[in-house]
């Protein structure tokens, strides 16, 4: 017989609002990404880059933990391997089958790195399983000043580049034959992609950064098409995703990347089924015949 799981061996909210202010730091790191990484994730789904994320997160990874196991900085460590991975994917993959095959060949060295890296180490077991998985409560004060700060230089680096970036991600032929530096967006879109991955490793975990750079992008596509509604509903899905899963964690008793993950299918299932529900309606208005004229009198 199948042991009885109550309500409360789920979640507790006894003492939320003294462990809401422990994670106060984690909560303002996760709505900085989840707003970056939705605005970051409508060009990723333009450009067909959503498997070169995961490759550089597994680089990520492998920083991360190469500066947990020499004592340095996670976040210095994850910026690093991510950059690292970023530029490589940019420089040598500027087709998508050339990148394709790079980031088939970074994610299994980077993942293999990293888990000879965590093999080495031997300190809490917590911080090794977080660099895969996340940790709520893992943002320090100056872990906090890292984050926020690479969040604003994604967000200023977009804005920046936002109108040849979109052309570029859209007709990239067009683009090119209009003058737009295309190879040179290429390499900086990487690197501020790159950036927000290391972002989204400290937060969410390095196998499960898709759920914040990927999916909300996915769902605000499915429900709308305009240049600016896309870029918007996206961000507030990945703020959604990000802060809501963190606030279900403090309350749960599993990790903060199932609530995240979780939040961010829900969000995309709506979507989908808010897609389906008006194409639908589409494709019946279409087939019903027009109404005959009315007969002219006399």
């Amino acid at each position: 017989m199948l042991p009885a799981v109550e309500w409360s061996d789920v979640f507790s909210f006894d003492d939320y609002g003294a462990l809401l202010q422990l994670v106060s730091n984690s909560i303002v790191a996760a709505a900085a990404l989840g707003i970056v990484g939705g605005l970051i994730g409508v060009f990723i789904m333009q450009r067909d880059m959503a498997f070169a994320v995961h490759g550089v997160s597994e680089l990520s990874f492998a920083g991360a933990a190469a500066a947990l196991l020499f004592g340095g900085s996670v976040v210095v460590g994850s910026l690093a391997g991510a950059v690292v991975a970023a530029l490589l994917i940019g420089a040598l993959g500027a087709r998508a089958r050339d990148r394709n095959s790079v980031v088939g060949v970074l994610m299994p060295f980077g993942l293999g790195l990293g888990i000879l890296f965590l093999s080495l180490y031997e300190g809490r077991s917590a911080n090794r399983f977080s660099l895969l998985t996340g940790q709520i409560v893992s943002v320090s004060n100056p872990d906090l000043g890292w984050l926020i700060a690479i969040s604003a230089v994604v967000f200023v680096g977009l804005l920046l580049v936002w109108n040849p970036l979109r052309f570029d991600s859209l007709d990239p032929q067009s683009a090119e034959a209009r003058g737009v530096p295309t190879r040179r967006l290429s390499i900086l879109f990487m690197l501020l992609l790159g950036l927000i991955v290391a972002v989204a490793v400290h937060i969410i975990g390095a196998l499960l950064v898709m759920a914040l750079l990927v999916t909300p992008a996915a769902a605000a596509m499915r429900v709308s098409h305009g240049p600016l509604a896309v870029p918007l509903l996206s961000a507030l899905f990945g703020f959604v995703s990000a802060v809501g899963g963190i606030l279900l964690a403090i309350a749960g008793t599993l990790p903060v990347s199932p609530y995240i993950t979780t939040i961010s299918f829900a969000i995309w299932g709506v979507c989908r089924l808010v897609a389906w529900r008006r194409d639908r309606a589409v494709r019946v208005a279409d087939a019903q015949p027009a109404s005959s004229p009315a007969p002219a009198v006399g």
